[in-house]
């Protein structure tokens, strides 16, 4: 059967070479394009073709996205989109936070302060590059915390800065009646003032034990885990009425790929590269406000 779709192109040099190997690639694939649109702004630019395709199967839809993704020049990614998605009156956006929404990694930010920065980052690259569990990673990450002075997490939360386009691409989706959450393997304490900053409608991460005024080097509760951020994805999207075709999941780790495999749309920011390998779409330039051209928000 005919599926709508759209193949939505980005990147910092958007050149007329670069396109015209997307619209031959899409040819091979069997994608007709029905309708061409330019847009972006001066840090990157946005090509959206309106594509019809017999691509009922998801088999077919993931077959076009690699031969697309197998023609691309360097520096332009290309995301297949169903038009269902992006035509959708309410969607939900759900992002990890750590490299994703902001641009740094916590642990290492708060590690830095008890000496152990590179160790820890050694086993968070490890973790994300998924050969760790990461919810024993994550324990022996934050052992090394034990006896900080609780104001480090005060004085952390000062360092952190939100990735580019992220405010304005939460902004955009809030703006126009859409579902936008966050959830996190790092933590509450830092994560709380930023979900409120931005007005998020849902967010969660672990949570820091701190006991007379010190980091105990724990966290309470269950961990935030892959399958978690899936959990959460499917009870905030029913909780909303969102059906999961019409979700975008962000995210860069392999802590995220349960999450990204579940949403309509599965997106990559800047990830490791298992995570990119089964994507549905990547993103790899530093904007992250380049989702709402791929959800058309």
């Amino acid at each position: 059967m005919t599926s709508n779709l759209a193949a939505v192109s980005y990147g910092v040099n958007l050149s007329h070479e670069s396109l015209e190997k997307v619209r031959k690639a899409l040819a091979r694939a069997g994608a007709a394009v029905s309708s061409e649109s330019h847009g972006g702004d001066e840090r990157f630019s946005v090509f959206t073709a309106g594509l019809t395709a017999d691509t009922d199967a998801s088999a077919d839809l993931d077959a076009v996205r690699r031969q697309v993704a197998e023609a691309a020049s360097a520096g332009v990614d290309t995301a297949i989109v169903p038009e269902g998605l992006r035509q959708a009156s309410r969607k939900l956006l759900i992002m990890d936070v750590d490299s994703t929404l902001i641009q740094q990694e916590v642990i290492e930010l708060l590690a830095a302060h008890a000496g152990k920065r590179e160790e820890v980052a050694a086993v968070t690259e490890a973790a994300m590059r998924g050969e760790l569990d990461f919810a024993q990673s994550l324990y022996a990450r934050v052992a090394v915390l034990a006896g900080l002075p609780a104001d480090v997490v005060d004085a952390v939360r000062r360092e952190v800065r939100l990735s580019l386009g992220a405010a304005e691409l939460v902004a955009a989706f809030k703006e126009a009646g859409h579902v936008v959450a966050v959830v996190s393997g790092g933590f509450n304490q830092i994560l709380g003032p930023i979900a409120e900053e931005l007005g998020l409608d849902y967010w969660i991460a672990n949570e820091l034990e701190i006991v007379d005024g010190a980091l105990t080097g724990k966290v309470l509760g269950a961990v935030i885990d892959r399958a978690a951020k899936e959990k959460y994805l499917r009870e905030w999207s029913a909780a909303e009425g969102i059906s999961l075709e019409h979700t975008i999941a962000v995210g860069d780790g392999a802590n995220d790929l349960d999450m990204l495999g579940a949403a309509g749309i599965g997106i990559a920011f800047n990830a490791k590269p298992a995570v990119r390998a089964v994507a549905d779409a990547v993103i790899n330039m530093p904007y992250l406000d380049a989702v709402r051209h791929i959800a058309n928000v």
